[in-house]
């Protein structure tokens, strides 16, 4: 049984209670031996506040997703799975990172990584993530595109689809229309696409946003890169919200995480979903051999 890193994020969330839930699901322990990272006992979760945002809460987080990125680079572990994170309580301690992502690639020293959403009938990337709407068509430059297309390409055989077909989502309503309701397909999108084709990326597109994902999720596209975080995960969490799973892409090791935030709401009440994190383990421990 190989050893999966949990991190329990923010204790002062729900992390802690669906890490524990989940770390003892017959579907997890038939396939791994789950290992928890962070303050997760009643004891160890008394020195923090409940439902709050908390620099100590995050200051714990930050250090149990170290420590795992850590064992798991040193092949203690096999894999990461990370419960959530407060964005707002890691900028109150003084930490830059946005989130896991943009942590986990500092802390491997990665240098190209995306964040993919997996679910069974749709399977979307995010070109550009944790960003204002208003910075999205600076930060969506040719490059970033061309090789975010690339890395969902040389990711996905990991996942057995071994000859990948990929759709790129347009940025402007109907895909800018040919230029009438915005330049940035013109511009970036189609050179883009056109780059990553001549790489030999079974890839097309741009297509309006608002068929492209009914398509992929018909069977059309193993997986559709989007050009902002709301534009790909309104769709697959509409689809699939509780059963699809964030995964890292670019990383040396593999990282899986839930498809929903802290809920601080809930926090503390017993009543949390572990469903997402235990599809999340089993997507781990399904990846780990790949690693």
């Amino acid at each position: 049984m190989r050893p999966i890193a949990i991190t329990v994020g923010d204790p002062s969330g729900i992390g802690p209670e669906i890490a524990v839930k989940a770390a003892r699901d017959p579907r997890v322990v038939a396939v791994c031996r789950p290992v928890l990272y962070g303050p997760h006992t009643p004891e160890a979760l008394a020195a923090f506040p409940v439902g709050e945002i908390s620099a100590e809460s995050a200051t714990a987080a930050y250090a149990a997703i170290e420590q795992a990125t850590t064992d798991a680079r040193d092949g203690v572990v096999a894999a990461i799975v990370t419960a959530p994170i407060s964005k707002e309580a890691f900028a109150l301690a003084g930490h830059p990172w946005k989130g896991h992502t943009d942590l986990l690639a500092h802390l491997c020293g990665a240098p190209e990584v995306a964040m993919m959403f997996w679910s069974e009938r749709l399977r979307v990337v995010l070109a550009t993530v944790h960003i204002p709407l208003r910075d999205v068509s600076a930060a969506l430059t040719h490059d970033r595109l061309r090789d975010v297309i690339a890395l969902t390409a040389r990711s996905l055989p990991s996942f057995g689809i071994n000859t990948p077909t990929l759709a790129v989502a347009g940025l402007n309503p109907h895909a800018g229309e040919n230029g009438l309701l915005g330049q940035e397909e013109r511009d970036v999108i189609i050179p883009a696409i056109q780059d990553a084709q001549g790489l030999g990326v079974n890839v097309s597109g741009p297509f309006p946003g608002d068929t492209v994902f009914v398509r992929a999720a018909r069977g059309e596209f193993d997986a559709v890169i989007a050009c902002y975080h709301d534009q790909g995960l309104i769709p697959v969490k509409l689809i699939a919200f509780g059963r699809s799973v964030n995964v890292t892409l670019g990383l040396p090791i593999v990282r899986t995480s839930v498809d929903h935030g802290t809920a601080f709401d809930i926090a503390g009440k017993g009543v949390a979903d572990e469903g997402s994190l235990v599809e999340a383990i089993l997507l781990a421990a399904r990846l780990a051999p790949h690693a």
